[in-house]
């Protein structure tokens, strides 16, 4: 695995390009052909991206 982000403006960062990258994903959806998996893995990115603000917020800096 990668080194833990511990910076605040890193921190932000990485999750500002999460957030670009789900947003990216979505705008790529076409409403009229996306499927149950295509729901689920941008319900699973939304986990994601969630799990890591907790872990930063918990982060003693």
């Amino acid at each position: 695995m990668g080194k833990d982000i511990i910076d605040k403006d890193t921190q932000v960062t990485f999750l500002k390009q999460r957030l670009n990258m789900f947003m990216d994903l979505l705008e790529a959806i076409e409403p009229e052909e996306a499927d149950v998996e295509d729901i689920d893995r941008l319900l699973e990115i939304i986990d994601e991206i969630e799990s890591k603000v907790r872990e930063f917020n918990n982060r003693d800096i």
